[in-house]
């Protein structure tokens, strides 16, 4: 059950577990970076693999993101705080 109005989020097990295997394949992504960093490679390389992350992180954040506004902003507006609208404002601003 979602406790939004304090900034708490218990998700439920199958949604836990379909974020959490993608942040671990952007981790294992991002070690793949490093040992290519520490291992001289070109630079091309290096950030292609580097876009994959970024790919990969905004599709994790659009996802918890898509969650937020089906649960948690649903929940305040229902409840008729309204201010919730300029906390959804505010993320836009951050994934420009």
């Amino acid at each position: 059950m979602e406790n939004c109005c304090n900034k708490e989020k218990v998700r439920p097990e199958t949604e836990k577990k379909r974020l959490l295997t993608r942040l671990n394949r952007i981790i294992g992504q991002m070690n793949g970076v490093k040992r290519m960093i520490e291992e001289d490679r070109y630079c091309d390389d290096v950030l292609t693999q580097l876009a994959a992350v970024d790919k990969a992180t905004r599709s994790l954040a659009a996802l918890v993101f898509e969650d937020h506004m089906h649960t948690c902003l649903v929940e305040h507006v229902q409840k008729g705080d309204l201010g919730v609208v300029d906390e959804i404002v505010e993320l836009f601003k951050k994934f420009q």
